[in-house]
């Protein structure tokens, strides 16, 4: 996957400020601010890049106030969604970032369903939603 790098203004221009702010500055929208997204099939892209991240069959209600995933779309060993430590706030966690375009889009946690145990938590500002035909 060829990776999506661009200067602050060129990222600024496209995504607007809550967008930037979050995929670029790793920051986090207010939860549930963005749980309006449709429920028939369809993938979760990365606002910034486009690229692939999540299957609307993977998503379910957490009642933390974010979308969450308890995978990405293409598996738990997956190749667009990277994984990094995040120390802030005074705890460790687990931050997931677009494979193609670096850009933040929440963490993933211990404590999601079967089958794989994880939890996703993702800022839905950092997501666009293309249905199925």
């Amino acid at each position: 996957m060829d990776k999506v790098v661009k200067s602050d203004a060129e990222w600024k221009e496209q995504l607007g400020p809550e967008a930037f702010k979050v995929l670029r500055g790793h920051g986090t929208e207010r939860a549930g601010t963005h749980e309006d997204f449709p429920k028939g099939a369809g993938t979760y892209r990365c606002k910034g890049c486009g690229a692939p991240l999540f299957d609307q069959a993977h998503k379910f209600e957490s009642g933390t106030g974010w979308p969450s995933f308890w995978q990405p779309v293409d598996g738990v060993q997956s190749e667009t969604v990277d994984e990094s430590v995040d120390n802030s706030w005074f705890m460790k966690r687990t931050e997931v970032h677009c494979a193609r375009c670096d850009g933040h889009l929440g963490h993933v946690f211990p404590d999601g369903p079967q089958p794989t145990g994880l939890r996703y938590c993702i800022n839905g500002v950092a997501l666009a939603f293309e249905a199925e035909d």
